[in-house]
C-alpha cells in the first residue's frame, strides 16, 4: 500500500507540473508560435524551438513624422563557461569598463562578480538588460566580450519598446497594444499590420530558464508594417494646447477637439482631455469616439433640416419667441428670460431660441414618428462604423419607445433626450459643409511596408446626399448668420468667415439618470464658410466660470482655424511664383554705395551702377531694374540726408563737423538745414526720421 500511496502521489505532482506547464505556455507572456522540442539523445541540455516578437511598425503622421515607434533594446549576458583561463585574465579591465558605463556596481564588485561567475561555470551572467543600441556598440569593445559570442561568450538579445517621440499627443485615439488588456485607438485596430511576422530561435534551459543557444535566428522576424495617420502634428499640438489652456481657465471637468477635412472626411486631429483629483488633465479616456451626450442646441441644425425638408416651415417665416414655452407641466426657457419677441425662424436660429420647441411640437404633434424619421434619414441616427473601438450608437427614440413622454418632441427638438458622441455630430455638420455628401471620419491614410504602400485608404461616403441644395443653401445663410449676428459674434474673424453652431446643455446624473446642474458647452461648424475646408467641434463639459458655448467651446474653435488658416499655403497667395517681370524689386534707402552693393549681391537682385565714382548712392526701380545713381556730396555745402538711414546721415554730417540732433526712427524725411546751403561748421541740425 505505501508504494502505491507513493506512486500515486508521483504521479499527481508530475499531472500538476504539465497542467501547470500548459497554462504557463497558454495564458503566459509567450508568443503565439509552437514550442517544438529538440530529444536529448546525447545527454546534454534541453533544447527547444522559440518565437521571436518582430519588431512592431510604426505609426505614423500625415507628414511622416513619427507618432509612435518602435526602439531597440538588448539585454546584455555573457556565457563564462566558454571563456579560456588566458583570456579571463582581462577581466580586471572588463570589470573597470563595466563599471564606467554601468555605475550600479564598483570595479571591485564588477571583479568580484565576475570571478564568481567564472568558479560557478555560469553560462548566462547577466550583464545588463534594456540597454541602448549605442550602448551595446560600447559593452562590444570591452575587453574579453571584444571576442565575440564563441570565445568572449558575449550574448546580446534583441527585443523592443514603444516609444511616442511626441509625448501625450493624441495620445489616446493612437492608443496601446497590451498583453492582457483591452486593444484601444490605433495600435489596437490596426495591429494586425503592425505586428509583423514571428522569427524563431534555439534556446537551452540554463540556470533555471530557457536561454538562446547563440545569437543566430532559425527564422528572422519580419518587421511590422507602417500605418500613416492624417494627424497633422502642428494643428495637433494647437488644438491640445489651446483645449488644455480653456479647460483650465474654466476648471472643467473634460473636454474634446475634432478637427476634419471637410471634403474627405479624414480627422486632421483629435483631443480629449480630463481633470484628474490634482486639477491636472491628461488623455484617459476618448470622449470625442465614446462619450455620448445631449448635444443641446448644436442639435437644432437637424431639427431645422427636418422641419424645412418636410416643408413645414421656411427661414423668412415669422415666430413668437416669448421667452418661456409650456408643454404639460414642463416649462422650456430660453437662456434670454424675456425672449426675443416676433422674429424670423432663421434669426431664431441665430440666436438660439428655445421657440424650436414649440414650432417642432406644432408641426408633429399629430404624427411625432415622421420627426424621428425624418432625422433618421439624414443619417444621424446611425454609428458611422470608425476605424478604432469604443463608438457607441446615437440614441434617437422612436415614438412608443421606453422613455417616450409628451415632452420628448420638443425636448428632442432642442437637443434632449437624443445622445450623439461629439464625432458623430461633426460628421453630420460636415455633411452640411460638404454640400449634403455624408462622409465617414478617419484616421488612417494608408499602410506602408518598406517604404511600399501596400493599402490606400479612399474617401467612404455613407450618404451621397442628406437633403435638397435648397435646404442647404437655407441651413448655410443660418449658420453664417450664428457668427454674422448671432449667439457666435465674439467669433467673427477678420480674415475668413466662419460658419457653425453654438449649444449648452445639462449634463446627466448617470447613476440617477436625472439632469444636474452642470453644463456641457459646444460649438461646431466649419471654416472658410464660402469654400469650406475644414470642419470643427469642441466640447468642453463641466465649466465653472462660464456655460455659454461661444464664450466656452468658441474661443478654442476660433484659435484652431486662425491657426490652420495662417499656416496654409492655399488660403495665401504663392509670391514666389509670381513670374519676374511681376516681382517687386527691394527698398533701398539712399547711403554708402559699397554697402548697398553688398546688399544687393547678396539678395541675388541685378542692379545697374549708374555711379562708378560716388561714396553714396541713390536706387531707382522704376525702369523693372535696379539703378544706382550718384548722390553728390559737397564738402564746403551741407549735404543732403534725406532718404538715408540714420547711421550714414549721422556718420556724413559730422564728418561735415556738424551737431546733429534726432527725432523719430526710420529713415530721414527732412532736415531743418537745407541741403546746399553754404556750410557752418558747428551748426546744430535737426533731423526728422519717419
Amino acid at each position: 500500500m505505501l508504494k502505491a500511496y507513493v506512486l500515486y502521489i508521483m504521479v499527481a505532482i508530475i499531472m500538476v507540473v504539465v497542467i501547470g506547464r500548459v497554462v504557463a505556455i497558454q495564458y503566459g507572456d509567450v508568443a503565439p508560435q509552437p514550442l517544438v522540442s529538440i530529444s536529448d539523445t546525447t545527454g546534454e541540455m534541453p533544447t527547444r524551438i522559440d518565437s521571436i516578437k518582430p519588431m512592431r511598425g510604426r505609426i505614423l503622421s500625415d507628414d511622416g513624422s513619427d507618432l509612435v515607434t518602435s526602439i531597440p533594446l538588448y539585454n546584455l549576458h555573457v556565457d563564462l563557461s566558454i571563456v579560456k583561463s588566458g583570456l579571463f585574465k582581462e577581466v580586471d579591465s572588463l570589470a573597470w569598463h563595466l563599471a564606467q558605463v554601468f555605475p550600479d556596481k564598483t570595479k571591485v564588485e564588477w571583479e568580484r562578480a565576475l570571478r564568481k561567475g567564472k568558479a560557478d561555470g555560469s553560462q548566462y551572467f547577466p550583464l545588463k538588460n534594456n540597454v541602448t543600441y549605442d550602448v551595446l556598440q560600447q559593452v562590444r569593445e570591452f575587453p574579453i566580450l571584444r571576442e565575440g559570442k564563441y570565445k568572449g561568450g558575449f550574448i546580446e538579445e534583441k527585443e523592443s519598446k514603444r516609444q511616442k517621440p511626441y509625448g501625450l499627443l493624441a495620445n489616446r485615439t493612437l492608443g496601446s497594444k497590451r498583453e492582457g488588456a483591452m486593444d484601444v485607438g490605433l495600435e489596437g485596430t490596426f495591429d494586425e499590420y503592425l505586428t509583423g511576422e514571428y522569427g524563431l530561435i534555439a534556446k537551452q534551459f540554463v540556470n533555471n530558464g530557457w536561454k538562446p543557444v547563440s545569437g543566430d535566428y532559425l527564422k528572422d522576424p519580419v518587421p511590422g508594417a507602417d500605418i500613416v495617420t492624417s494627424i497633422d502634428i502642428d494643428i495637433q499640438d494647437v488644438a491640445e494646447n489651446e483645449l488644455k489652456r480653456q479647460l483650465e481657465a474654466q476648471e472643467a471637468a473634460y473636454g474634446s477637439v475634432i478637427l476634419m477635412e471637410v471634403e474627405t472626411g479624414f480627422v486632421k486631429a483629435i483631443a480629449n482631455l480630463q481633470r484628474d483629483s490634482d486639477g491636472q488633465y491628461y488623455e484617459g479616456y476618448n470622449h470625442a469616439v465614446g462619450h455620448r451626450t445631449d448635444p443641446g442646441s448644436t442639435f437644432k441644425l437637424a431639427t431645422l433640416m427636418a422641419l424645412l425638408e418636410d416643408g413645414k416651415v421656411a427661414i423668412t417665416d415669422s415666430v413668437n419667441a416669448v421667452g418661456k414655452y409650456r408643454f404639460y407641466d414642463h416649462e422650456i426657457e430660453d437662456s434670454r428670460k424675456w425672449g426675443y419677441g416676433k422674429i424670423t425662424v432663421q434669426h431664431a436660429f441665430e440666436v438660439s431660441s428655445n421657440v424650436f420647441s414649440q414650432i417642432v411640437n406644432r408641426a408633429y404633434y399629430d404624427d411625432e414618428q415622421k420627426f424621428v424619421d425624418r432625422l433618421k434619414s439624414f443619417g444621424i441616427g446611425d454609428s458611422l462604423g470608425l476605424d478604432i473601438t469604443g463608438e457607441p450608437n446615437p440614441l434617437i427614440k422612436d415614438r412608443g419607445e421606453d422613455g417616450w413622454s409628451g415632452i420628448t418632441l420638443p425636448q428632442m427638438a432642442i437637443g434632449y433626450e437624443v445622445e450623439v458622441t461629439p464625432i458623430q455630430l461633426l460628421a453630420f455638420y460636415n455633411a452640411v459643409a460638404n454640400d449634403g455628401e455624408y462622409v465617414k471620419p478617419q484616421f488612417v491614410k494608408e499602410i506602408r511596408r518598406d517604404g511600399k504602400i501596400i493599402k490606400q485608404f479612399e474617401k467612404i461616403v455613407l450618404k451621397e446626399k442628406v437633403c435638397s441644395d435648397e435646404t442647404l443653401e437655407n441651413l448655410r445663410l443660418c449658420l453664417e448668420g450664428v457668427v454674422e449676428v448671432g449667439t457666435g459674434r465674439e467669433l467673427k474673424s477678420a480674415n475668413f468667415d466662419i460658419a457653425g453652431k453654438t449649444g449648452t446643455a445639462k449634463l446627466v446624473d448617470s447613476e440617477a439618470g436625472t439632469y444636474v446642474d452642470k453644463y456641457q458647452a459646444s460649438f461646431a461648424g466649419y471654416f472658410p464658410a464660402d469654400d469650406p475646408k475644414y470642419s470643427c467641434i469642441v466640447v468642453i463639459a463641466g465649466p465653472t466660470k462660464q456655460i455659454y458655448g461661444a464664450q466656452v467651446s468658441g474661443t478654442v474653435f476660433a484659435s484652431i482655424a486662425n491657426k490652420v488658416y495662417s499656416s496654409s499655403l492655399e488660403y495665401h497667395p504663392n509670391f514666389n511664383a509670381l513670374p519676374v517681370n511681376q516681382q517687386r524689386l527691394p527698398i533701398a534707402k539712399v547711403g554708402s554705395k559699397v554697402e548697398t552693393e553688398v546688399v544687393l549681391q547678396k539678395l541675388g537682385v541685378n542692379y545697374k551702377d549708374n555711379a562708378p565714382q560716388s561714396e553714396y548712392v541713390v536706387s531707382n526701380g522704376a525702369s523693372g531694374i535696379m539703378g544706382l545713381s550718384q548722390r553728390v556730396v559737397n564738402r564746403d555745402k551741407v549735404p543732403n540726408v534725406i532718404g538715408m538711414p540714420l547711421n550714414d546721415a549721422v556718420y556724413l554730417l559730422e564728418n561735415h563737423e556738424l551737431f546733429v540732433r534726432v527725432k523719430g526712427s526710420g529713415k530721414v524725411i527732412s532736415q531743418s538745414i537745407s541741403p546746399g546751403t553754404p556750410l557752418q561748421k558747428g551748426e546744430t541740425i535737426n533731423l526728422v526720421l519717419g
